[in-house]
């Protein structure tokens, strides 16, 4: 579906032709506000100027956040067939590092948002789109430092690929190295982390429709299919985030039920892990490594075992929130000491420049690790007047990854 292209009345255009960037648009809908005037806006200017790739582009986001994810996609290639190129400038206009980043076509998990992490900085960033079938666009924007923001995916694996050569020939640094972004996916965390002192990574493996329906069926042991594998275990689709399909189930019919629900070919099976603490509530912790360093983003508690951030009541529960900003104020002192050595070693293994880590802590006390990823969202865009211990945390992230800029750019 394309938008048809018919001018508007003087009387509508809109001045402004800048990228509004996903940030602030997520920052709105985060918020509440209602997209649907903006979105009412963007495609005013793109009817009235055809060639506005920036209100596509920020058109393509308004859809997604809107659930119209197909019509985004359309929207996004619109934007893409005109220009390849996106340009969000610092702060005050006169950028101190101008950081380019190497991006994917697709959804908002399909990249790093970076801009989140750069907002209100002195850092300008180029976003430059490596589509399939369009070559890569000579010569590359005037940079200080480049770094890949394409995520790990199946349908991203060929692009970070390509990436690879790109980058060995770059005269600028390059963080976040393609082949490093490949070690992220799911199913090869327990290989590549299992062995670390100090570190837990429940067993993964990614199986067909097919053979799952024989683990179902009693056809194929479950331990057959999942190394060491017992009830409970977590399926999801391959791919799958934000807890789109993911499921515990505790035995056969369970599993067999699931698939009946879930048209999807492939999944990501692994191993369930009790890591309630002693008062029985759950747990997890989103920490992100920048240049080796560990930074506390978030804690979310929950009586449910799944947790996802907006969830698990933070919003609702001062105690909750009071906990979360303990776990902020003495994470230096307290969770990084504790496991210093596991992510040092989690650092060192996966040689990434910026990555996320989404963990907990096993009975035993080990670093238990369910998910690496270079997309995740690092943000500050929760009420200061719910959460005002979050700003001050969230400008030390932002201030490292800043930092990590700006070694990479004396180098």
């Amino acid at each position: 579906m394309t938008l048809a292209r018919k001018p508007a009345p003087a009387a509508e255009r809109t001045v402004h032709a800048a990228l509004i960037g996903l940030a602030p648009i997520m920052t709105m809908a985060f918020r509440g506000v209602d997209l649907t005037p903006l979105g009412q806006e963007l495609i005013a200017r793109a009817q009235s100027d055809p060639g506005d790739a920036d209100a596509l582009m920020d058109l393509s986001v308004v859809l997604q956040l809107k659930q119209s994810r197909e019509l985004a996609l359309a929207t996004q290639a619109q934007a893409l067939a005109l220009r390849q190129l996106y340009h969000l400038p610092a702060a005050d206009g006169t950028p101190a590092i101008r950081l380019l980043a190497f991006m994917a076509p697709g959804d908002m998990m399909a990249n790093a948002p970076l801009d989140f992490l750069l907002q209100d900085s002195d850092v300008a960033l180029d976003m430059l789109y490596l589509v399939p079938g369009m070559p890569f666009p000579p010569p590359l924007p005037v940079h200080d430092v480049a770094i890949v923001a394409v995520c790990e995916s199946d349908a991203n694996r060929a692009l970070l690929r390509q990436l690879e050569a790109l980058v060995q020939s770059s005269s600028t640094p390059v963080l976040n190295l393609p082949a490093k972004i490949g070690q992220t996916r799911r199913e090869n965390s327990p290989g590549l982390l299992g062995a670390l002192a100090g570190v837990h990574v429940p067993a993964a493996a990614r199986i067909d429709r097919g053979a799952l329906e024989r683990v179902g069926s009693g056809e194929l042991s479950l331990a057959g299919a999942l190394q060491g594998g017992r009830y409970p275990v977590i399926i999801r689709p391959v791919d799958a985030h934000a807890g789109h399909g993911l499921m515990k189930v505790d035995g056969s019919q369970a599993l067999l039920n699931y698939l009946r629900a879930m048209p999807d070919p492939e999944f990501v099976l692994s191993q369930y892990v009790d890591y309630r603490s002693a008062d029985g509530l759950f747990r997890k912790y989103r920490v992100a490594l920048i240049g080796g360093e560990a930074y506390a983003v978030h804690m979310g508690i929950s009586e449910q075992w799944v947790i996802h951030y907006l969830n698990a009541g933070m919003t609702e529960s001062a105690e909750k929130r009071a906990e979360e900003a303990r776990f902020m104020q003495r994470f230096d002192d307290e969770l990084a000491l504790r496991h210093s050595g596991a992510l040092r070693a989690v650092a060192e293994r996966l040689e990434l420049d910026y990555v996320v880590i989404d963990c907990a802590e096993t009975r035993e006390g080990k670093l238990l690790i369910f998910e690496l990823d270079t997309g995740a969202v690092v943000h500050d865009m929760d009420p200061v007047d719910l959460f005002p211990y979050k700003k001050l945390q969230m400008q030390k992230v932002f201030t490292a990854f800043r930092a990590l800029l700006a070694r990479a750019m004396a180098r």
